[in-house]
Order: C-alpha cells, then sequence, then structure tokens
C-alpha cells in the first residue's frame, strides 16, 4: 500500500484525534475521587463481615466430581435433586458441552476414610441418576472404563487443612507482589512517594474487585467463588494496573524534566492528559477481549472473566485517578513540612 502511495490512517474523523486535546483537572478531582473509591470499597468491607465470600472448593477443602449424562441436562434441576439426598445445595454448573456438569459438595468433607468416599458418591449417585434417559447402575457409573462416554468421569478431594495453607499462600502471593512493586517503582523513578502512590492504588483494585464478589455472590447467574483462579485474576490485574500506572509516571517524569519551572500539579495534569488516549483505547480494547470471552468462554470461566473485566475497569481508574494524585499529595505533604521546618529554624 506504501509503494502504491496510498494513504494509511489509524482512525477516522470521529477517532483520529480523540482524547489529543484535554484539559482535565486530574489534581483538582482527587479529594471527589478519594470519595468515590471509599463510597465502593467501605461497603465492600462490611459486607465481607456481614455477607462474606464464598469461598471455592480450593480454600475450604470439599469434593468435587466430573460427571456426564446422555442428554442435556437443567443444572438447577440436578442441584435440587442433590440437595434432597446430600443435605445441603452443592454448586452444579455446565463444564463443557450441556450434557457435562461439575459438581462440588461439602457434604462430610472432615471424614477422610474411604468409607466416607463411597457414601459421598453414592448420594452423588442417587442424586444424578434419574437425570439419564437410558438407565444406569451404579457400577456403569463408576466404571474406570476409558472408553466410557457416560457417568462419573473424574473426582477430586482437597481437605480443610490443605486449603489452610492455600489460604496463607495466596495472602503472601498477593503482599509480596506489592512489596515488590513498590520496591520497583521507587527505584525506578528514585522517589519512593511514587512507588507507594502505584502500591496504594493496586491495594485499592484488590478491594473493589473483593468488594464485587462479596456484594454479588448469589445474585449475579454464575459462581463467584473466592479460588485459586480468583487469586490468579488479582495477580494477572495487579500487573495490568500497573503497567498503566508506570507509563503516566513516566510522562509525568518527562514533563518534569521539561518544564521544571512549570508547577507539579500542572505537569501532572498534561501528563495524565496526554496518556488519557493511550489508556482508554488500550483499556477498550483489553475490555472488548474479555467480554467476548466473558460470554462465550463457558461457565467454568465466567468468575475468573468477570473478575477480570471489574479488574480493569478499577485499574484504568486507579491508575488515573489514585495512584499519581497519591503521590502527588504526600509530595506536597512532604514539601510543606520541609518549608515548615525551615520556617522554625529562621525564627
Amino acid at each position: 500500500m506504501l509503494d502504491r502511495n496510498m494513504n494509511i490512517t489509524v482512525g477516522n474523523k470521529y477517532t483520529i484525534n480523540a482524547f489529543q486535546h484535554t484539559h482535565i483537572d486530574f489534581i483538582g478531582l482527587r479529594k471527589k475521587m478519594y470519595i468515590l473509591s471509599l463510597c465502593i470499597i467501605v461497603p465492600g468491607i462490611i459486607s465481607i463481615f456481614i455477607r462474606g465470600l464464598d469461598p471455592g472448593l480450593d480454600f475450604t477443602g470439599g469434593r468435587s466430581y466430573i460427571v456426564r449424562f446422555d442428554q442435556n441436562v437443567s443444572t438447577n434441576k440436578l442441584r435440587e435433586s442433590l440437595s434432597k439426598v446430600l443435605g445441603e445445595a452443592p454448586e452444579v454448573k455446565t463444564f463443557g458441552p450441556r450434557t457435562q456438569v461439575k459438581i462440588t459438595t461439602k457434604f462430610m468433607i472432615n471424614e477422610r476414610s474411604q468409607k466416607s468416599d463411597s457414601i459421598v458418591n453414592a448420594r452423588i449417585f442417587e442424586g444424578v441418576k434419574g437425570s439419564y434417559v437410558k438407565p444406569i447402575t451404579l457400577a456403569d457409573y463408576k466404571s474406570n472404563d476409558a472408553k466410557k462416554i457416560i457417568g462419573e468421569l473424574s473426582h477430586q478431594r482437597v481437605d480443610p487443612t490443605i486449603s489452610y495453607a492455600l489460604i496463607w499462600q495466596a495472602v503472601f502471593a498477593v503482599f509480596f507482589a506489592l512489596i515488590i512493586i513498590f520496591i520497583y517503582i521507587a527505584i525506578r523513578f528514585k522517589n519512593w512517594q511514587y512507588g507507594l502512590g502505584g502500591v496504594v492504588s493496586l491495594f485499592h483494585d484488590t478491594l473493589v474487585i473483593i468488594t464485587a464478589f462479596t456484594l454479588l455472590h448469589g445474585i449475579m447467574p454464575f459462581g463467584m467463588e473466592i479460588d485459586q483462579s480468583f487469586i490468579a485474576a488479582l495477580l494477572t490485574i495487579i500487573g495490568y494496573s500497573i503497567m498503566d500506572t508506570v507509563i503516566i509516571f513516566d510522562r509525568i517524569r518527562e514533563y518534569t524534566h521539561l518544564y521544571p519551572k512549570r508547577d507539579l500539579a500542572n505537569n501532572i495534569n498534561a501528563a495524565i492528559n496526554s496518556t488519557l488516549g493511550r489508556t482508554i483505547n488500550t483499556s477498550g480494547i483489553t475490555l472488548v477481549t474479555l467480554i467476548v470471552i466473558f460470554m462465550f468462554g463457558g461457565e467454568v470461566l465466567r468468575g475468573f472473566m468477570f473478575a477480570l473485566l471489574i479488574g480493569v475497569v478499577s485499574g484504568t481508574y486507579s491508575s488515573v485517578f489514585n495512584a499519581t494524585p497519591i503521590a502527588y499529595d504526600v509530595i506536597m505533604w512532604k514539601k510543606r513540612r520541609k518549608e515548615a521546618k525551615e520556617l522554625a529554624l529562621k525564627r
């Protein structure tokens, strides 16, 4: 196309200059944005103590079964049938095709004997056998024949002691990720205030995702378990969010060197405005991809993708309205404190 002197553009008349000449006073808006963040996070913290979260098998312990049927099945009807024989409502969700489900139950989880495993297996069979078109026996249901196409395909058990260790591993994973990122930013920008702003914004993103999961679990029409996939989502968003934040910090550093006599607030506003188009475009493309996977990726991915969707929105917001303003407030606080000490010495 270039050889033929064709005009190549990356936009149209509606988008080519979008976000190129914005003059938003982000520093002036920072206190309102702090209040908005608190209005989102505080209800979530309260909800954690009232409603709690929905811990998955990884963190509570339990048994899970992959079961295949000879027809499409309703997860709601299966859940009702299993509730009658188990005495508690298990989690039942489509796993792949509509003829296959994943059943997760905490029934008799504190029992570790083979006898208890057999009892749970028998109860599961009692709850699902009515959903087969052709009657099936327990032996056929549990058969280990590699060629079988219906029945129990696999099962897994996680003991509570293992899940307790996983909880602490998850906490330490998030904690050390934040600490390492703080050190990296502080060294890269030779300013610990930037590191603090970045870590606070990441902590904000983590709390926003947790808030969504504590307020909406049991309300949304898909599972919102807190499991290892959820922790993976948190760590993914931490990496995604800090990428946006570092780009903004880089532009601030550039503007500070180019215009050393300009007020810091003006340099910060100019830097954020100049990167706004890039920030929105990147996040928008990411959101489109995530929405497609969320809609068509299947039940097993839906909770994970929902966490990523919330995280991308929160990460973009916090990079602009939390990370840099917090760094600015701490820098100005330090500057005012230094000026106050100098004034006191002169007196």
